[in-house]
């Protein structure tokens, strides 16, 4: 035999340029496996990359909504924290009032 390639093992990946299989003389004329063709091959292998595309966009756009999601958990965080502080100043001046209106009755 003197095959360039075997089936596990081919002489190229490109299905352009493999050569397109043809039914044995043991097979019947009209059996159920069809014939290989390089249109079918392309465009499942267009289809495989288009989908692999897919693939990384949807990833990618996974990725940005949890980038997103933690950066407005953590301004959400700052927030609360910059609103407990003025909570507290406030409470402070609050406080500093009636000690200054007790101070001003008591005189």
């Amino acid at each position: 035999m003197n095959a360039l390639g075997t089936i596990d093992n081919p002489l190229t990946h490109d299905p352009q340029k493999q050569a397109p299989m043809t039914s044995s003389a043991s097979e019947p004329a009209g059996s159920a496996t069809p014939a290989f063709t390089t249109i079918g091959a392309n465009a499942s292998r267009q289809n495989r990359t288009r989908e692999m595309q897919l693939l990384q966009e949807a990833l990618a756009r996974a990725h940005m909504h949890d980038r997103l999601r933690e950066a407005e958990a953590e301004r959400q965080a700052v927030r609360l924290i910059a609103a407990r502080r003025m909570q507290r100043r406030a409470e402070r001046v609050s406080l500093r009032a009636r000690r200054a209106l007790a101070m001003a009755v008591m005189n």
